[in-house]
């Protein structure tokens, strides 16, 4: 591997999310973030988002491997399921790695087309892609009153927003769409690679066009739309984990979620940085303290990200004791 690419695929995501999580938290007490979660946090709401988020994982592989079959391929259940966790915490080390991993552990046990599961996987961002738009629209038009609620009390319009936005903020804001920049020329600089390989392009577009011949399209619909409240419901139940997030409403919790879900889009792992900015900077608007969301991001998104570990780590002992299928 080249040097600028190890540079591009885990030195440059990790320098991005830890110098926005060290702009975010300098100066910050840390005794008073462990009295936090040791005092006043309620773990019990933490402890029953889990199941949410282990069940959004395998409603994912529970669709991809539906996905699969219209184009000849059978892999067991699971097999998709722990690839799905593995790609997770694989992510974590080298953002956005995880579509490659699964793919590759379907072609090593279950002797899976590498390029027909690429297809797959290219065609379920898509959906998710749109189905978080559609999600996205509907949650501006029914919080449209809690803005205008926010600026007519505060007499707050664009022009005072961005006068108080610091310069640090600007230069987060900056980075961030830098960041996917670079990614997104990665991406098609990757592309042109395999134009020049015309069998990996075909087992790409078999796989895209596989979505119109799945038999059972309820089933692909109830796992998508199961999918996607298992990720809010896993976020949603740990603001009842705090005194200053629990009264804040489903309202809340959506718009935080979708905001989340798209500042995850920059390349870092498991959107550190670019998520905590963006959920903190929304809770404030719906009036929680500033120190108050600091600790919220921190504590939620640290715990969750080491429950996507824990998966990976269960996902790789499963995989080793799992007898590879050889069959064609």
């Amino acid at each position: 591997m080249k040097l600028s690419n190890i540079i591009l695929k885990i030195l440059m995501p990790l320098l991005l999310g830890g110098a926005i999580l060290y702009w975010m938290y300098r100066g910050e007490d840390w005794q008073q973030i462990r009295h936090v979660m040791t005092d006043e946090m309620d773990w019990t709401w933490m402890l029953l988002s889990f199941p949410f988020g282990i069940l959004a994982q395998m409603f994912r592989g529970w669709r991809w491997r539906q996905s699969l079959e219209p184009i000849g391929e059978h892999p067991r259940t699971s097999v998709s399921i722990h690839s799905i966790f593995l790609s997770y915490a694989a992510s974590l080390v080298i953002p956005r790695v995880g579509e490659f991993t699964r793919c590759g552990v379907l072609k090593r046990y279950d002797n899976v087309s590498f390029p027909k599961a690429l297809g797959t996987v290219v065609t379920e961002r898509a959906i998710d892609s749109l189905l978080v738009m559609g999600i996205t629209a509907i949650v501006l038009l029914l919080e449209m009153s809690t803005f205008g609620m926010f600026f007519r009390k505060t007499g707050t319009n664009l022009h005072t927003i961005l006068q108080g936005f610091s310069w640090a903020g600007y230069l987060v804001v900056a980075v961030c769409i830098a960041a996917i920049a670079i990614l997104l020329h990665y991406l098609l600089r990757k592309l042109s690679i395999y134009n020049k390989v015309r069998a990996t392009l075909t087992g790409i577009w078999q796989g895209v066009i596989s979505l119109r011949n799945i038999r059972n399209i309820p089933l692909f619909v109830f796992f998508t739309l199961g999918i996607w409240l298992s990720y809010f419901l896993h976020y949603y139940l740990t603001f009842f984990c705090f005194d200053f997030t629990a009264d804040l409403g489903l309202g809340c919790a959506l718009v935080t979620f979708i905001v989340g879900s798209i500042a995850v889009i920059v390349p870092t792992p498991n959107g550190a940085g670019p998520w905590h900015f963006a959920v903190k900077t929304m809770l404030i608007l719906y009036g929680v303290a500033d120190e108050h969301a600091l600790y919220f991001v921190l504590i939620v998104h640290t715990v969750q990200t080491i429950l996507v570990i824990a998966l990976g780590v269960y996902a790789w002992l499963a995989l080793n004791f799992t007898k590879r299928n050889t069959n064609p």
